[in-house]
């Protein structure tokens, strides 16, 4: 098949729409993607990518978006989401190339799929769309904006509008379609249930020789709904145990994280690492006593699966999950979590727990985490349910011909 795959963000910002596009290469399709030029999680659009607007990377044909630079402000992260959902717009509105079908993924925001629904619509191919974000639900949950305001109103006719046009929807937690049915009231459309796959295959590489001797990690967004401030808070009951938190990411929270770090007292218990490198953060999972998993138990999205609870699963750690609904069900099934409440106390409880299980216990827990990855959620296996709906999209607007 050609695929024509629209998403915001790709390559070389973190985001499983890489994989998933080199993946349905590799299973013999021809994927164009239709993308921003990447600044997500940078706060610029980085210098080697200014002048490039298309690339072929991993047999993926990249079309790369003028787009305004996402940074820590609020109007610039507005900015940045119309900024792709016109220039996109335009921009498949005067592509000549002819796909099968077109597959868009939606994380913030619902618009940036717009692009996909014109094509769709004006070259009569069907349009499945994986969502990974609930609109406007993330925008209540994250404080951007209130439920009762005008602004959200807005949100949600727009959301509904564009939920509406996609032939099917693939959704990554099965809470999902419990919004799209009792929130948005949108029940006829066409639910299927797929795992969003791990943002990169696990890649064994020399582990990091921690200096104390029991360390959790966090990795990833550090935002209001992620819980970080409850976990550095959580370290203040354990200064009689050698263990200290390494936090590597950045996110809207960062700049309070530090500062509460510093208020309490913690630069001894919990170390700041900044954004870095893919498999420079490999290094830390690999000898970890815990890596955590965190979500606001908030409305619609704090019933989801973070994409971070299939992503470590695969380093054969034990997992600290502060997580309810769909992503605990997950690690429950999984079997290698200890489970912790939105709470300070909870969480070092937990945390005291793991770090003085045995080195059988963890190594045990570990195991079940990686085999139940492999059973379920490698990404050759995702990527294949995918393709499965693509090809029956296919099949479905033929016979409607």
């Amino acid at each position: 098949m050609k695929i024509l795959f629209v998403s915001q963000y790709y390559y070389p910002e973190r985001i499983s729409s890489t994989e998933i596009a080199e993946t349905l290469v590799k299973l013999g399709h021809e994927v164009s993607v239709v993308c921003g030029k990447p600044n997500y999680g940078f706060n610029e659009i980085l210098p080697e990518y200014k002048k490039i607007k298309f690339e072929i990377i991993n047999g993926v044909k990249v079309h790369r978006i003028n787009v305004f630079p996402r940074k820590k402000n609020r109007i610039s992260v507005i900015f940045n989401y119309l900024s792709f959902y016109f220039l996109a717009r335009h921009y498949v509105r005067f592509m000549k190339e002819k796909f099968d079908v077109v597959f868009s993924m939606s994380l913030s925001p619902v618009i940036s799929i717009s692009p996909a629904i014109l094509y769709s619509k004006k070259h009569h191919v069907p349009h499945t769309l994986f969502c990974l974000d609930l609109w406007p639900e993330s925008t209540v949950v994250t404080g951007a904006v209130s439920n009762k305001s005008l602004m959200y109103k807005i949100l949600y006719s727009w959301s509904v509008s564009l939920y509406k046009k996609c032939d099917n929807i693939i959704v990554s937690s099965p809470s999902f379609i419990n919004y799209f049915n009792e929130i948005l009231n949108i029940k006829n459309k066409n639910f299927i249930y797929i795992n969003q796959p791990a943002l990169f295959d696990a890649e064994k590489c020399c582990p990091i020789e921690y200096e104390h001797q029991y360390n959790i990690v966090y990795a990833g967004n550090v935002g209001k709904i992620q819980l970080i401030n409850l976990i550095v808070k959580s370290m203040n009951y354990l200064k009689d145990i050698d263990v200290v938190l390494h936090i590597m990411g950045n996110g809207s929270e960062i700049d309070n994280i530090k500062c509460l770090i510093k208020d309490l007292h913690l630069e001894n218990k919990v170390i700041y690492h900044g954004l870095m490198k893919t498999r420079e953060v490999e290094k830390y999972y690999w000898n970890a006593d815990a890596l955590i998993v965190s979500l606001s138990k908030e409305g619609y999205v704090g019933k989801t699966i973070p994409n971070k609870a299939v992503q470590y699963l695969q380093y054969s750690r034990p997992i600290l999950g502060i997580i309810q609904g769909d992503g605990q069900q997950l690690l429950s099934d999984a079997g290698g979590a200890i489970f912790a409440l939105e709470n300070e106390k909870s969480i070092s409880d937990s945390i005291r727990k793991i770090i003085f299980l045995s080195k059988e216990e963890k190594t045990l827990l570990g195991k079940s985490n990686k085999d139940y990855f492999d059973k379920h959620l490698s990404t050759l296996q995702i990527v294949s349910k995918i393709q499965s709906v693509l090809i029956d999209s296919k099949k479905e607007d033929k016979d409607t011909d």
